[in-house]
């Protein structure tokens, strides 16, 4: 018999579902992710750190889980919101299920027969927090209290928290032609590896390095990964320095934020975000559209309307959302440095954006010559 859950929001809103995964309760941000593929790279990507998961695809689980997919060391997600688990695992790559693994990891989750529901509700109250009950056991007024009682996403200082503690290093594969320091804002194993692949030997190292540890190896060029949390809380002297001495700079997701905080714009916390991969993204150089993975519930507020002055010379937005105009990124008119609010590294989703970490490589051949 299949234990009986509730995913309750804190507006007072409630779903009825039945357990899946680890039974319990726990709190988060709910968010939904439109991704039709990718729940486990979704599952270990450290940016989910603090947030309840709605998938909106209707059937989760159907390629069980392997050992060659996960994102990080460990599931990140506060919680796990599906419509209608696999009831069997269909991949000759699977090792166990993906009920077994959210166990196995301890996630708390719920399938509901109400996910579109939700998601509407989302797209019109926006990203709100929320807890999931197994076998709740008290009115659901009270559950909906301890709710509102869990902190907010807004001022979550997350990134030291889902991080590195040690420095590392993802060596070249083939010939190595560059070395990247890259700064672990809670970055996904694909990242380093698509560099990699491109002759750069990565240097990973903790959220809170200091400008002289990063010059310590020195680097061609320096990497801000993607990461959770509010990107006003970040501490940007680090990347001013590395901006003001010139070194090729690249990033991605929450270190697109931090170059904008850099370069002295302001972030905001958008309605819903964007999670899934199939966000359209118009290159304004070149009028190019790219179909994109997501993961972000904060944006940089820049004019989208030409050049802007910054401490470092002129920038300009490079890329916008064709969703709502969301500035999607940045770059230095000089050509040193740049970053984007997505995923190039594609883990899960489309290839269109791979063609940044080229673009890094030749920023840093120039600064090279």
């Amino acid at each position: 018999m299949n234990t009986p859950a509730v995913l309750v929001l804190e507006d007072g809103r409630v779903f009825h579902g039945t357990a899946y995964g680890a039974e319990g309760e726990t709190f988060g941000e709910m968010v939904f992710n439109t991704g039709m593929t990718g729940y486990q790279e979704t599952l270990t990507d450290p940016s989910y750190h603090r947030q309840i998961v709605a998938m909106t695809a209707p059937h989760i689980g159907n390629t069980g889980v392997n050992d060659e997919d996960p994102e990080s060391r460990r599931v990140w997600v506060a919680g796990y919101v599906v419509r209608e688990p696999s009831r069997v695992v269909s991949s000759w790559r699977a090792n166990r299920s993906l009920d077994d693994y959210l166990k196995e990891q301890g996630v708390v989750g719920i399938a509901i027969p109400g996910t579109r529901a939700l998601t509407r509700h989302l797209r019109e109250r926006g990203a709100m927090r929320a807890g999931i009950f197994t076998a709740p056991d008290a009115p659901v007024e009270e559950l909906a209290e301890r709710v509102r009682q869990a902190p907010r996403m807004e001022g979550a200082a997350l990134a030291g928290e889902v991080a590195t503690t040690e420095p590392y290093v993802v060596p070249a594969i083939g010939a190595k032609r560059f070395t990247v320091a890259a700064v672990d804002l809670g970055i996904k194993g694909m990242t380093p590896q698509r560099m990699a692949e491109r002759g750069c030997e990565v240097h990973v190292l903790p959220a809170d390095a200091t400008f002289e540890q990063i010059m310590a190896v020195e680097p061609d060029g320096v990497f801000l990964s993607n990461g959770p949390g509010d990107p006003a809380t970040v501490d940007v002297t680090t990347l001013r320095r590395v901006l003001e001495a010139k070194v090729p700079f690249f990033g991605i997701c929450f270190g697109n934020q931090i170059f904008g905080r850099a370069l002295g714009l302001s972030t905001y916390k958008l309605r819903y975000g964007h999670r899934g991969v199939n966000q359209p993204v118009q290159d304004v150089r070149t009028g190019k559209v790219e179909i994109s993975a997501h993961n972000h519930g904060f944006a940089v507020d820049a004019p989208l309307d030409g050049p802007f002055d910054t401490p470092y010379g002129p920038a300009e937005v490079s890329h916008v959302n064709l969703n709502d105009r969301c500035v999607e990124g940045l770059r230095l008119l000089d050509g040193r440095a740049f970053s984007v609010q997505y995923h190039p590294e594609a883990a899960a989703g489309p290839h269109d954006a791979a063609y940044l970490f080229d673009e890094f490589c030749e920023v840093m051949s120039r600064a090279q010559a």
